[in-house]
C-alpha cells in the first residue's frame, strides 16, 4: 500500500483556513490529516473534526448519483437518474419559471459549505448572466462587517500571529476552542513566553473561558455597555491616550463627555456583572500596553451587534494600543487580497437593478413576504449549493413551510441527504474539497492558498464548477468563466489580482498577504476618507436601516429582552464537534456531542423543578423545541445555552433550535441574530408507566 503526503487547504466555514498535509493512500483514499507545520499560522495544528476527515469523505452515506424525488417533499422517496436527465430537468424548470414569471423568479442560493472562491462563488456567474435574483449574503458576518467598518473603515488589523507577542489577549464574543483552534495556539505561545493573560468575554463558560485567567459572563447583548465602562475607566483614571486620539480619532472630547455617566455601576446594572469585576477588567486592560482584542462573531449576532462591535473596537483607540506590537484589535483580514473576481462571479454581467433578497430571510422570501420580494415575482425555482437552509436558517418553521410549496422547484447540490436535500425535486451529488481544485483566502490570517484535487470522487459526484458549466450550456449562458477549468479560473484570477500564478502558488504552498506593520496597525491612517478612526459612527454610510442607532458607543437597547412570559435569553452557540450542520453526519462527532442539550443555571433548575438530564420545552411565539437539561453554573440565571446546529431530526418532535431564532435583520445592513432570542423554559412532565390491567 503506497502512501504520499500532499498539500491541501481546509475549506470549511472557519476563519482559520488551515494549511493541511494529507496522507493519500494508493492515490484513491485519504488517511491522516494534519496541520501544516511550515505554515506560520496553522503551525501544525488542526481541529479534531478535520483530523478525522477520512470518516467524512469516505462516508457510506454520501450522495453519489443524481436523484429525482418520487414522493412527497421531505419523504426520502427518490430514484436515481442520469446526469443528462437531471441537468435537463433543472434547466427546463428554470427556463419555465423565467418564461412564466420573469428571470427574478429563479433564485440561486448559496453560502459557505466551502470557502473556496471558485466553487463557492461561481454560482453568482450564472445568476448575473441569467439575471436571476441576487442574494444579500447576510447570514454569517454582515453584522460584524457593519460594526468594524463603522470605526476602522477597512477590513484588516494587527497580524493575528502577533498574539504571541501580547501580554494580554481579550477574546471577546468567540470560543476558539470550539471554532478556531489555531487562535489558542498563538495564545499559548504568548502565555508560555511572556506570561500573557487571557480574558474571555462571553455569556457562558465555554472551553475557551474555562482556560482563561478571567471570564466575564455577561448577559447576552450587553457587550456595548461593558466596553463603555472600560472606556469610562480609561478616561477617569488617566489611561486615555489623548495624543493618539488627537491624531487618529474623530471625536475624543464628545466621547469623553458621553461616557461620563456610563461607568462600571451603570454597566453592572445592564450586564449583570459585579462592579468589582468590571473595574478589574478595565484596570488590567488599560494598564497593559500590549493588549490584543480578538473579536469573535458570536457577540455580533444580536440586533445591537454592529453597535456592540463598534464599541469594542473603540477600546484600543481610546487607549492608543493600535500603535504597539501585539496590540490593537482584529476581526477579519478579508480586505487585504484585492481580488478581481470577474471570471469567478461574472461581475461584468452583473446588473444592480436586479432584485436582491436577504438569504437570512429565506423563510419570508418563500412564503411571499413583500418586504423581501418587493414588486417582483414570487420565487418559483431554487438552485442551492454549499448550504442547508432548512436547518440553519432562522425561523425554521417558516422556512420549512416555504420549501413545502408545491409550486416551488428546488435543486440541491449536496454531499449528503441533508434536511434541505430531502425537500428537493432534484438532488445532485457534490464533490468534497480533496476531489476538486479551488482557491482560498484566509479571514483569520493572511495566506492565499490553492487546494488541488487529490483523489477522484466517489460514484458520479461533480464539483460546483462542473454543475454550473452543465447548466450554463443548457440555459445558453455565455461567459468566459464557463469555458475554463477550475484551475484555469484560479490561475487567471490570481494573475488579474496581482498575485503569482497558480503554478507558483502551488509550488510554494501559500502566499503571505499580510500588510506592513504600519498598515495593519493603521499608523498610515484608518480606512475612512479623513484617515481617522470614527468614535462617532456614521451608520447612514454603512447601511440603510440606521435609524435610532447610537453614533457614540452605548448600550443599544433593541435586543429581544426577557419578559415575564419569556424570562430566558437563549444563546444558540456552535458545538465543538460540528461546523454548522457539517459533520453532523459523522458518527464520531455525533457520539461526542451526545444529544441536543440546554445548559441551565442550577438556580433556574431549582425554581422550575428540573433535575439534570430532564426534558425541557423551550419556546416562544415561533414554536417550541424539546431538549435535555444540563445543570451548569457557568452562566447567569436567566440565560440558557443550546450548542448546535443539530439537524431537526435529532430533536424529539423533529423541530430544531432555529425554530426559535428570529429572522429579523440586524441594523444597519441586515444579518442574522441567532443569539438574540427570548424564550420560556418549562419542565416536561415525567411520563408515568401505565399499570397493567
Amino acid at each position: 500500500m503506497a502512501s504520499a503526503i500532499r498539500s491541501s487547504v481546509c475549506p470549511h466555514d472557519c476563519p482559520s483556513t488551515c494549511a493541511l498535509e494529507v496522507e493519500v493512500i494508493d492515490g484513491t483514499r485519504i488517511g491522516a490529516v494534519r496541520g501544516a507545520a511550515a505554515n506560520s499560522y496553522t503551525d501544525g495544528v488542526v481541529c479534531a473534526k478535520v483530523a478525522r476527515y477520512a470518516e467524512r469523505i469516505h462516508h457510506a452515506g454520501r450522495v453519489t448519483r443524481p436523484l429525482l424525488r418520487t414522493g412527497p417533499k421531505g419523504s426520502s422517496q427518490f430514484r436515481e437518474i442520469g446526469w443528462d436527465e437531471a441537468l435537463d430537468r433543472v434547466a427546463g424548470a428554470f427556463t419555465e419559471a423565467a418564461a412564466r414569471h420573469g428571470a427574478e423568479a429563479v433564485w440561486p442560493y448559496y453560502f459557505a459549505g466551502t470557502m473556496g472562491l471558485v466553487q463557492r462563488d461561481g454560482i453568482n456567474r450564472l445568476r448575473h448572466v441569467m439575471r436571476y435574483s441576487r442574494q444579500h449574503t447576510s447570514i454569517c458576518s454582515m453584522v460584524c462587517e457593519a460594526g468594524w467598518m463603522a470605526g476602522a473603515g477597512r477590513f484588516t488589523g494587527p497580524d493575528p500571529r502577533e498574539m504571541a507577542q501580547s501580554d494580554l489577549i481579550v477574546m471577546w464574543g468567540g470560543n476558539p476552542v470550539n471554532t478556531q483552534v489555531n487562535v489558542m495556539t498563538h495564545i499559548a505561545k504568548a502565555r508560555k513566553a511572556r506570561g500573557a493573560k487571557l480574558i474571555v468575554v462571553d455569556p457562558y463558560r465555554t472551553g475557551t473561558a474555562q482556560a482563561a485567567d478571567m471570564h466575564l459572563a455577561l448577559r447576552p447583548g450587553t457587550d456595548g455597555a461593558l466596553a463603555c465602562a472600560v472606556m469610562h475607566v480609561a478616561f477617569r483614571d488617566g489611561h486615555a491616550d489623548r495624543a493618539y486620539m488627537a491624531q487618529y480619532a474623530d471625536a475624543p472630547d464628545a466621547l469623553e463627555a458621553h461616557l461620563a455617566s456610563r461607568g462600571p455601576a451603570w454597566a453592572s446594572a445592564i450586564t449583570g456583572l459585579d462592579v468589582d469585576q468590571i473595574e478589574a477588567f478595565a484596570r488590567q486592560y488599560c494598564t497593559t500596553e500590549r493588549a490584543y482584542i480578538r473579536a469573535g462573531y458570536g457577540f455580533s449576532r444580536m440586533r445591537n451587534g454592529a453597535a456592540n462591535l463598534h464599541a469594542v473596537t473603540c477600546l484600543p483607540t481610546v487607549t492608543g494600543k493600535w500603535k504597539h506590537p501585539g496590540a490593537g484589535a482584529f476581526w477579519n483580514n478579508r480586505g487585504i487580497y484585492h481580488w478581481n473576481k470577474t471570471l469567478i462571479e461574472g461581475l461584468d454581467a452583473r446588473d444592480m437593478s436586479v432584485r436582491v433578497m436577504d438569504m437570512s430571510r429565506i423563510g419570508a422570501v418563500l412564503t411571499g413576504d413583500r418586504r423581501e420580494l418587493g414588486d417582483g415575482p414570487q420565487v418559483h425555482a431554487l438552485l442551492i449549493q454549499n448550504v442547508n437552509p432548512v436547518t440553519v436558517a432562522p425561523n425554521s418553521n417558516t422556512v420549512r413551510r416555504g420549501f413545502l410549496r408545491q409550486d416551488l422547484f428546488t435543486c440541491v447540490h449536496e454531499q449528503f441527504m441533508t434536511e434541505t436535500a430531502l425537500m428537493a425535486d432534484i438532488v445532485l451529488p457534490a464533490t468534497m474539497f480533496m476531489e476538486h481544485d479551488d482557491l482560498y483566502q484566509a479571514g483569520g490570517h493572511s495566506h492565499i492558498q490553492i487546494g488541488p484535487k487529490l483523489i477522484e470522487p466517489p460514484g458520479e459526484c461533480r464539483s460546483n464548477h462542473e454543475v454550473l458549466q452543465g447548466l450554463a450550456q443548457r440555459l445558453g449562458a455565455q461567459h468566459a468563466g464557463f469555458d475554463m477549468t477550475a484551475m484555469e479560473v484560479i490561475d487567471a484570477t490570481l494573475r488579474a489580482s496581482g498575485w503569482p500564478d497558480a503554478q507558483t502558488v502551488l509550488a510554494q504552498r501559500w502566499v503571505d498577504a499580510q500588510p506592513s506593520f504600519a498598515d495593519s496597525h493603521f499608523l498610515n491612517g484608518f480606512g475612512h476618507p479623513d484617515g481617522k478612526f470614527h468614535l462617532a459612527a456614521d451608520w447612514s454610510r454603512i447601511g440603510p436601516n440606521h435609524q435610532g442607532m447610537p453614533s457614540l458607543p452605548d448600550h443599544f437597547a433593541i435586543i429581544d429582552e426577557s419578559t415575564p412570559d419569556r424570562p430566558f435569553r437563549l444563546v444558540a452557540a456552535p458545538a465543538r464537534q460540528f461546523l454548522n450542520t457539517s459533520f453532523t453526519e459523522t458518527a464520531t462527532s455525533r457520539q461526542r456531542e451526545g444529544r441536543p442539550t440546554a445548559l441551565l443555571h442550577p438556580q433556574d433548575a431549582a425554581r422550575l423543578g428540573v433535575v439534570d438530564g430532564a426534558k425541557l420545552y423551550l419556546g416562544n411565539a415561533q414554536g417550541e423545541v424539546i431538549v435535555h437539561a444540563k445543570l451548569f453554573d457557568g452562566l447567569q440565571p436567566g440565560v440558557v445555552v443550546v450548542e448546535s446546529v443539530w439537524p431537526h431530526a435529532a430533536f424529539e418532535g423533529g423541530i430544531g433550535i432555529n425554530a426559535l431564532t428570529s429572522d429579523d435583520p440586524a441594523p444597519p445592513l441586515g444579518g442574522a441574530v441567532f443569539h438574540d432570542t427570548a424564550v420560556w423554559v418549562r419542565a416536561m412532565a415525567a411520563e408515568l408507566p401505565i399499570a397493567a390491567e
